[in-house]
């Protein structure tokens, strides 16, 4: 046995450590930034929607004391992607951490649930865009600067349960969220299935750079369904429940940290239990 003495704990402290998280004025996004910002790092709170993000940034820096910059941009213009590289650079210095937490749902919820029979090709797109295309737009941006930077760094994306296993399209019958009438449409898996994919891919990739990548998957978390979906939902899950927000946000911050330095290209499923049945 080495005689090396090793401090566990502070392998966790992400103090002087450069975030950029996307996605991050969302449902988990917030707290991903928060559980970071805990843990000491300074984050570039990214996002399209630039006022929440500059005034969520404002709160973390003054919860956390850390260093943070709030920056809109829209993930599927590969110069919004650019520009707000630089912008995090300038404003932070070297990006250590990316969290590619970007995706979810369009604008017009009435084509995004729609029936896959009726499923119209100019929405699958813009959803890809987002979920898919912008994530590679970003990873490509920011693992571009991790390379030049020759320091290492970690990259971790956000996929779903929906792009390990198919949706039990059986809890969303009387099921709604938010008031309508909600399924899981194929777009959504198959484009969070490719996230998967390409952490696999680019854990590969980039391993002689020192950059680890790796991906969170979480299962359905509690945020507006109805009691229809949540009691149906809970049935087919081991622990009998949906998921908090912040039960991902450990996760996130072992992954980011050095106490994983050994883990990479891999799918960290948070589901209850779902996929052990």
């Amino acid at each position: 046995m080495s005689d090396k003495v090793v401090s566990y704990k502070q392998q966790f402290d992400l103090t002087g450590r450069n975030a950029v998280v996307t996605g991050a004025a969302g449902l988990l996004g917030r707290r991903f930034c928060a559980g970071l910002a805990e843990f000491g790092a300074n984050v570039a709170v990214v996002d399209i929607e630039r006022d929440q993000a500059v005034a969520f940034a404002r709160e973390l820096a003054d919860r956390y004391k850390v260093r943070t910059v709030g920056l809109g941009c829209d993930i599927t213009d590969a110069s919004a992607v650019q520009a707000m590289t630089a912008q995090a650079v300038a404003a932070l210095g070297d990006i250590h951490i990316l969290h590619n937490n970007v995706g979810g749902k369009t604008p017009d919820l009435g084509k995004f649930f729609a029936p896959f029979e009726d499923f119209d090709l100019a929405e699958w797109r813009r959803v890809m865009a987002v979920n898919l295309d912008g994530v590679f737009l970003v990873d490509q941006a920011i693992g571009r600067q991790m390379v030049k930077q020759k320091q290492g760094g970690s990259i971790i994306h956000t996929a779903s349960i929906y792009g390990v296993v198919a949706p039990d399209q059986r809890i969303y019958e009387g099921s709604e969220y938010l008031g309508r009438s909600i399924n899981t449409p194929a777009v959504y898996s198959a484009s969070k299935a490719a996230i998967i994919g390409l952490t696999k891919y680019l854990a590969t990739y980039w391993a002689d750079a020192g950059i680890r990548v790796n991906c969170i998957t979480p299962g359905g978390v509690e945020s507006g369904q109805n009691e229809t979906f949540k009691q149906k939902y809970s049935a087919r899950i081991p622990l009998g429940r949906m998921a908090q927000g912040e039960e991902m946000v450990n996760a996130l911050v072992w992954l980011a940290s050095e106490s994983s330095s050994y883990v990479t290209g891999q799918n960290i499923v948070i589901d209850g239990g779902l996929t052990a049945w």
